[in-house]
């Protein structure tokens, strides 16, 4: 390697590390993000409040209400009077369901006989009212055996054992940070390239930079080299905080996914280079590194899963090399994921990694000529 590389990675390192700014942005930010949406991002619905309109007025009614008073998942359960009160509750927000039981519910249920209740549901939350439907159908389930088993009633046929694989004891944590790690992972190796030309610009030492010893495609290799070093080295606190300050196993090879690491840095770095290069100053880089951002962390995998997305989004998703490096994160941390499925992820990111440096290095070339 060339002296005067070498000494341009070194001065790109240092730039970012006396820049207050900077340093807030690529070291505390991520750290502080990792442990902030691993509790706030989660797919897990608690406190839910719950409206009650009980036409029964039982025994059998009031066991039915008090397991959902003792449920944790219910913060509030009110009680309704009539069935005029049911649009207001839902419209109004003030309930995100309301169980309705039946006149009928306790003598069905004295005779053997399937009793229905009746479950509203707001679906304006539509992911939530699926986990809240969940939760009743269990709760309703459990009263509905023990009520078989004291009557010395015939119990269902069958009896469905729940099983997690992956997450044994369902822990949201373990579901939530390995994702979250593939998309800060994209935060900090974006916003460290695109930030890079165009706060030389800003700065007003680019001319200075294009005079020096170095080719335009040497200054792009230093500038994408420190990137890659600042990301690695935030990427891997962030892997030590999800481990061991937030307890997230580590059950897969962490050589393979430093390697698949590197491999999606090049990639993104590709990308902020590309930004970088089209920007005047820091603000459009920004502005533009958002613009990337947010739709292909929305389309990676993330929050919503690619299967549930149409065909034609499914196929547009192979070319966001976020999709890929959600897939192996979460694979490394939880599964042990073979190096064969690692591969199939791997090879689209290392074309788009190739695709996006040659394009960046294209116009950094073409604006300097």
């Amino acid at each position: 390697m060339r002296s005067s590389l070498w000494s341009l990675i070194v001065k790109e390192l240092l730039a970012n590390w006396r820049d207050r700014r900077n340093r807030i942005i690529l070291l505390i930010s991520p750290m502080i993000q990792v442990l902030i949406f691993s509790f706030a991002a989660t797919q897990e619905v608690k406190n839910v409040p719950l409206a009650v309109l009980d036409d029964n007025r039982s025994i059998l009614s009031r066991e039915l209400i008090s397991r959902f008073e003792g449920s944790p998942q219910f913060s509030q359960v009110m009680h309704l009077q009539g069935v005029g009160d049911i649009a207001p509750t839902i419209d109004s927000r003030t309930a995100l369901a309301v169980l309705h039981i039946r006149q009928d519910f306790s003598r069905k249920l004295a005779a053997g006989q399937p009793a229905q209740v009746q479950l509203l549901l707001d679906g304006r939350s539509s992911n939530a009212a699926q986990i809240i439907q969940g939760y009743t159908v269990e709760i309703v389930d459990r009263l509905n055996v023990e009520i078989a088993q004291s009557a010395s009633l015939r119990g269902p046929a069958s009896v469905v054992v729940a099983r997690t694989w992956f997450n044994p004891n369902s822990d949201t944590l373990w579901s939530t940070v390995p994702g979250l790690f593939a998309v800060l992972t994209t935060t900090v190796g974006m916003m460290v390239s695109a930030l890079s030309v165009a706060r030389e610009r800003e700065l007003g030492s680019f001319e200075q930079l294009l005079v020096s010893p170095l080719t335009s495609i040497e200054i792009l290799a230093g500038k994408a080299a420190s990137a890659l070093v600042i990301a690695v080295s935030e990427t891997t606190i962030i892997m030590l905080i999800a481990m061991y300050v937030l307890g997230v196993p580590m059950e897969g090879s962490m050589v393979l996914l430093y390697g698949a690491m590197i491999v999606y840095l090049l990639s993104i770095i590709g990308i902020g280079l590309f930004i970088s290069s089209l920007s005047s100053t820091q603000q459009q880089a920004i502005i533009g590194a958002f613009m990337f951002l947010a739709p292909a962390i929305l389309l990676s995998g993330y929050a919503t899963p690619v299967s549930n997305m149409p065909d034609w989004l499914q196929t547009l998703t192979f070319v966001n090399p976020v999709r890929h490096f959600v897939v192996i994160a979460k694979g490394a941390f939880l599964k042990d994921l073979p190096i064969d499925v690692i591969a199939a992820h791997l090879w689209p990111l290392a074309l788009i990694a190739a695709a996006t440096l040659s394009a960046a290095t294209w116009l950094f070339r073409h604006k300097t000529a």
